[in-house]
Formats: C-alpha cells, sequence, structure tokens
C-alpha cells in the first residue's frame, strides 16, 4: 500500500514539474519568447467552436490568453494544464501582450 502511495504521489508531481506561473512569463517575455512552456490554472474565459478557439488561463501569478486549433476550448472555471508556445506580441513598460499557442493540455 506504501509503495502505491508513492508512487501515484510522484507520477502527480512529475506531471507538474516544469510548469511555469504565468507572472514569470509576462514580467519577462524575452526569456520565454518562441519557447514551449507549461501553465496550470483556472479558465476565466473561454470563447470557440468545436475546432478552435481562445480561452485564458488564470494562476495566482497572472493571466494569460491561449489560442487552440486542438477542438473546442476548456470551459469557464475548469482547471487546466496548458503546453505549448509562448508569444509575445508586444511590450510596453510592464505590460506585455502575449498569448500561448496551445499544443496539448494535461
Amino acid at each position: 500500500m506504501r509503495s502505491l502511495l508513492l508512487t501515484t504521489a510522484v507520477m502527480l508531481l512529475a506531471g507538474c514539474a516544469g510548469v511555469t506561473p504565468i507572472g514569470d512569463l509576462l514580467s519577462n517575455p524575452s526569456e520565454y519568447n518562441g519557447k514551449t512552456v507549461k501553465v496550470k490554472g483556472q479558465v476565466t474565459r473561454s470563447v470557440g467552436a468545436l475546432v478552435a478557439g481562445l480561452y485564458q488561463v488564470k494562476d495566482k501569478t497572472g493571466e494569460v490568453t491561449v489560442v487552440t486549433d486542438k477542438g473546442a476550448p476548456p470551459p469557464e472555471k475548469t482547471t487546466v494544464g496548458v503546453k505549448g508556445v509562448f508569444q509575445s506580441v508586444i511590450t510596453i513598460g510592464p505590460t506585455s501582450v502575449a498569448g500561448i499557442k496551445e499544443e496539448s493540455r494535461f
């Protein structure tokens, strides 16, 4: 039983490994621009159809827009993990307009 609990805990932690706080992406966009990142948070807005859409993911550090062509975006108020390419469109002072092109969800 202990072995099973330990294995489960390790697998859960591995699934969260490498998650970048959204605030880090937005405060230093040039470091992440064009790179594959993972974020996790709650979906605050979701717009789209069966084949594509946009949704916003918010964690305790910030909020970022995700563009998907992998199917319908997840519903609002759900928790989602997203892997995708971060793209900084424009940065003016401390404000960055940026998004993630979704590759997969976890």
